[in-house]
């Protein structure tokens, strides 16, 4: 009996080892799975929130004049030739009829001679081809305007960057057809700085030379925020009802000058 209970001691010792082995061996060959963080709804419901406006591909969609305007390497590119000077700025115009509050956000990148500009809540000219009238959130290429709001054929400069404004309510409806005669140095003279935000000069280090930025517009009811990388650049408050406007049309600019060139990629719209 003590050999047959060493025999079965041994032989159980032995499955034990066996099945340890097996065991070992099949763990041995399960890879580790990778940690994922876990999503945050509310990220996830903000970036749902935004859609493409640009399909990286074409300009369905959008409508300018294609001697301007075109797709290079999944990006919207308006570029001026020695050949193809203009005599009047031009513009790719979205076709959705009316955008009223909304956020922007999209990437551009302008040549050191370039002058462009993002236009919002603007008017369709019908007298000049691709033309629109409102404000805008200028970018150009030495980066003496880029962030400021300057509104297109209309009112000139709401907001240097740097600026909090308030534009001033006008009485006196006349106005509105001798906007010139209250520009002065290009910029409109009804307007009262709230705030600074920041130093002119300063501000500029925080925009990248010949080289992708971001444009981040919040515009809603009366209150127009420009974003540059992150860094709020000019805000307006437009009490002005006589010459102020509350949708339009968006669309980006070449401007009238030398030869230059802008690209503007990954543009994404929030309704609000």
């Amino acid at each position: 009996m003590n050999f047959i209970t060493k025999q079965l001691n041994s032989f159980s010792t032995l499955l034990i080892i066996m099945l340890c082995s097996v065991f070992s061996i099949q763990s041995c060959k399960e890879e580790p799975k990778e940690y994922k963080e876990p999503a945050n709804p509310e990220q996830t419901e903000e970036a749902a929130a935004f859609k493409a406006i640009f399909d990286g591909k074409t300009l369905n969609g959008w409508d300018g004049d294609p001697t301007y305007w075109s797709v290079v390497d999944g990006t919207i590119v308006g570029e001026i030739t020695p050949e193809t000077l203009l005599k009047t700025n031009t513009f790719i115009i979205y076709e959705n009829d009316q955008l009223a509050d909304f956020e922007l956000k999209l990437e551009f990148k302008i040549s050191e001679n370039g002058n462009s500009g993002i236009n919002y809540r603007s008017d369709q000219l019908d007298t000049i081809p691709f033309a629109l009238r409102g404000y805008q959130a200028d970018i150009d290429g030495k980066i003496r305007y880029t962030g400021q709001n300057y509104e297109e054929r209309k009112r000139a400069t709401l907001a240097y960057r740097g600026e909090k404004t308030e534009i001033i309510a006008q009485e006196n409806a006349d106005i509105k057809g001798s906007l010139r005669g209250n520009v002065k140095n290009n910029c409109w003279q009804s307007r009262k700085v709230l705030e600074q935000l920041g130093d002119i000069d300063s501000l500029k280090t925080k925009i990248k030379s010949n080289d992708w930025n971001e444009a981040h517009l919040i515009i809603k009811d009366n209150k127009l925020q420009h974003y540059i990388n992150g860094v709020l650049m000019s805000e307006v408050i437009d009490n002005d009802s006589i010459n102020s406007m509350t949708a339009g049309k968006l669309g980006m600019q070449v401007h009238v000058g030398p030869p230059m060139k802008v690209a503007y990629r990954n543009i994404m719209l929030k309704e609000l």
